[in-house]
């Protein structure tokens, strides 16, 4: 048989097959969520994320030293706190959990990145992402708390801050308060396309932070929506969000791909605590090769146009990275 064009010719052996890969990744784009409790010697393994914990401070120290040996030098904080009320009063006090770890690890370690996650649910006591009237949340109200989290965390330490709480007119309101406070070079990280997910259970379960009541659905967004999130994204870069994200990723690599062509700024894809529990249980139990796997769903994000990739897997990616399995 006759053929000019056999695509398989670049199949050819694993040198050529890297030579002309379309997609490549390295250690830098990695960030490593974790969570940290207070008190002293804790680590407690968290029963839905086989391999994840809650880490009191002098715990997370290790686990940063850890990471970084690992090559992952990227990190963003959940607190989870002892004291719990309606407005979420730890979330932003000037030695609240995350606050208290961020000035740990920057002592410790200035070559760590710290990012902070800038939301309300681990800290209020009904579970829901700001102030409530009645059974709604306030967006407007809610606004100055989320301000004064990303304030507090910076003055504590964040390398950039990362609102996860989907009100409206939120990075507005983080951008002037952080400018006002001489931080003009702070960069905002939004969770600017989030969706309501069934994907998040893990992390509710980890953080401590499931509603009491309701759900999220009227803040977080509807999944069958595709063209929102345009509109969410383009709304946050207006209002100077230097990088995007979208949560979760790997059912939304549409998403990440209408984002990354609709915008000029860095997208992040957040591969959330169910996208870990799944490849982590179906390995656990020998169903699948866990590492392809985690291999593939990583890769898939970054096809689909992600520069910036969270995930639970980071030290086991970056290890892929080293071997040669990915990147």
């Amino acid at each position: 048989m006759e053929l000019i064009h056999r695509p398989r010719r670049l199949r050819n052996g694993e040198i050529l097959r890297k030579m002309v890969r379309e997609t490549r990744m390295d250690k830098s784009s990695l960030i490593y969520p974790t969570f940290v409790v207070e008190g002293e010697n804790r680590k407690e393994e968290i029963p839905s994320m086989a391999g994840q914990y809650r880490y009191s401070i002098d715990q997370l120290l290790y686990k940063a030293e850890e990471m970084l040996e690992a090559g992952v030098n990227k990190v963003m904080l959940f607190g989870i706190p002892d004291h719990k009320d309606a407005c979420g009063s730890e979330a932003y006090a000037e030695h609240g959990i995350v606050q208290e770890a961020m000035r740990a690890l920057k002592a410790r370690f200035p070559e760590l990145y710290l990012i902070g996650d800038v939301c309300m649910c681990e800290y209020t006591s009904h579970g829901h992402c700001g102030i409530l009237h009645g059974h709604d949340v306030d967006n407007d109200e809610t606004l100055q708390y989320i301000a004064k989290i990303a304030l507090s965390q910076v003055e504590a330490g964040a390398d950039m801050v990362a609102p996860s709480d989907m009100m409206d007119g939120r990075i507005a309101a983080i951008r002037a308060l952080l400018d006002q406070n001489g931080h003009t070079n702070t960069p905002i990280m939004s969770y600017a396309v989030k969706y309501a997910s069934s994907f998040y259970g893990p992390f509710r379960d980890a953080a401590e932070s499931a509603p009491s009541f309701g759900d999220r659905k009227a803040y977080q967004m509807d999944w069958h929506n595709r063209r929102e999130g345009l509109k969410e994204a383009l709304s946050d870069v207006e209002e100077g969000a230097d990088i995007l994200m979208v949560k979760p990723a790997m059912a939304y690599g549409d998403i990440i791909s209408d984002v990354k062509a609709a915008t000029n700024v860095p997208l992040g894809a957040y591969s959330v605590s169910g996208e870990y529990s799944m490849v982590k249980t179906c390995g656990n139990l020998g169903y699948v090769d866990e590492t392809a796997m985690m291999c593939e769903i990583a890769t898939a994000a970054y096809r689909a146009g992600a520069d910036i990739y969270l995930t639970y897997f980071a030290k086991e990616l970056a290890k892929a990275m080293d071997e040669g399995r990915i990147g």
